[in-house]
């Protein structure tokens, strides 16, 4: 493992972002990841942090509710292209993802949730703050295409407690 400064990668993360990478949570003995496509990577109050976002409706959302960390596995290569469709498609409530996307979990190195090995870029993130989305507040047009169906996201903005390359 190479420790990195996320801010150094941050064009790369964000390019690899755009493709896909994976959201990973864990509690009481049970782990989920997802494909997300949405995240922000920046400085806020003096901490370097990435910022995701889950539905509501999401596996990953009940178990990230229940643990303050989660971890971001961004592929470098596009030998993760199928497990990111499978991730991005199917739920943890109704199977393994780790075992059906041929997905290896390995321990983080500062957070008790599990990185996917090999992806080549991981951020550990222990969670600073949470917030829900207020429709009230947000943009009509864009609430009808993104949330007609009332799905709202939740933001965790995760502190970034260790960034590396494996």
């Amino acid at each position: 493992m190479q420790n990195i400064n996320a801010f150094d990668h941050a064009e790369t993360i964000l390019k690899v972002l755009a493709k896909g990478a994976f959201l990973t949570t864990a509690a009481d003995g049970k782990q989920n990841t997802m494909t997300i496509g949405w995240g922000a990577l920046g400085n806020i109050w003096g901490r370097s942090v990435f910022t995701v976002m889950v539905r509501h409706s999401r596996y990953t959302h009940e178990l990230i509710e229940a643990h303050d960390e989660f971890t971001v596995s961004l592929p470098l290569t596009a030998a993760f292209t199928k497990a990111l469709g499978l991730c991005g498609t199917k739920s943890g409530r109704d199977l393994d993802k780790f075992t059906a996307a041929e997905l290896v979990a390995v321990p983080g190195q500062v957070v008790k949730v599990p990185v996917i090995k090999g992806a080549g870029l991981q951020l550990e993130c222990r969670i600073v703050e949470k917030r829900e989305m207020a429709p009230e507040n947000f943009d009509k047009a864009l609430a009808e295409k993104w949330y007609a169906d009332k799905d709202w996201h939740t933001y965790y903005t995760g502190e970034i407690v260790a960034a590396y390359l494996d």
